[in-house]
């Protein structure tokens, strides 16, 4: 099968084995974004065109692919699901010489009725678990941070914090950026940002702190952005383990909160260096997931589908 987790600006296409492990992958800036319209045909043909010619017959795509930007729109699935709610929602998608099938996002809704959703986030978290019938807690780091609550191997809920995409309005858009050099790194100066973060005042109050420490000397140009996400991650992490984020879903977390919760990372890149550090020092465990959890996910869906 082949398989590729399509996104708004990239792509990932993984050629996978009967027995679901990757024979080849390639990865690209060929996200949604890129193709015209009416030119996924040839998009796909572009990607794995050699893949096809050599064979592979199966195709099965994910991610913001389906969307209403799309090649074609999957409809939400709405939560719980699970793998095989996933396989037998597939989408048919018409190609000539293969066989496509594309995976839907997933939607929710919190405690207050506010709708959530997650398109290629999904297969991540199915390629991650360990156990068809486990239960966990699932963060995948990025523009928009996803904090996924598995319940018996179902996806049972979920949320979204745009952490990542605020960092970088607050750094570049706003007077907070004006005394920031240098990158985000998960040193003192990141974990005193966390430390903020459990303080009063809210975190409209903190940021503007980020300016004023600077002002007075005691925060560095170059430490400044480092301070600046360990508050965003500070207030994120925080919100997530103690359930105040209430999981869409399943409302707010029914069981108590463990006195040292186990959180999968799932992702890979810069951040997940912050988000581990961040639940460390909020009194989590943070443990790194499979790399290739989307390409997983991907094998397990196509194993339940009936391709005929």
């Amino acid at each position: 099968m082949i398989a590729v987790d399509w996104g708004t600006s990239s792509a990932r296409a993984y050629r996978l084995a009967p027995d679901g492990a990757v024979l080849a992958r390639r990865e690209g800036a060929g996200g949604i974004l890129r193709v015209p319209e009416g030119g996924f045909p040839a998009a796909l043909t572009e990607m794995v065109g050699d893949w096809l010619a050599d064979g592979e017959t199966r195709v099965l795509l994910a991610g913001m692919v389906g969307s209403r930007q799309g090649w074609q729109e999957a409809p939400y699935l709405a939560c719980p699901a699970g793998l095989d709610a996933l396989a037998g929602a597939v989408v048919p998608v018409p190609f000539p010489g293969a066989t496509v099938r594309l995976v839907p996002g997933l939607s929710a809704e919190d405690a207050a009725g506010t709708p959530e959703v997650m398109r290629g986030e999904e297969v991540q978290v199915v390629g991650t678990l360990a156990r068809p019938d486990e239960d966990a807690l699932i963060c995948l780091p990025g523009s928009h941070a996803k904090w996924v609550r598995i319940a018996g191997g179902r996806i049972a809920g979920f949320s979204t914090h745009m952490t990542g995409e605020a960092f970088a309005a607050l750094k570049d858009h706003t007077i907070l950026g004006r005394m920031m050099t240098g990158t985000a790194e998960a040193g003192p100066a990141f974990a005193a940002g966390v430390a903020r973060s459990a303080e009063g005042g809210g975190l409209l109050h903190h940021l503007f702190g980020t300016r004023t420490l600077g002002l007075f000397g005691r925060l560095a140009p170059e430490d400044a952005a480092s301070y600046l996400s360990g508050l965003l991650i500070g207030h994120e992490v925080a919100a997530a383990l103690t359930g105040g984020a209430a999981l869409a879903g399943g409302g707010a977390m029914a069981e108590p909160a463990l006195a040292r919760p186990l959180v999968r990372l799932v992702g890979s890149g810069p951040l997940m260096a912050l988000y581990g550090r961040a639940i460390a020092l909020k009194g989590g465990e943070a443990v790194p997931g499979d790399p290739d959890a989307a390409a997983r996910g991907l094998a397990l869906i196509g194993e339940r589908i009936q391709w005929a």
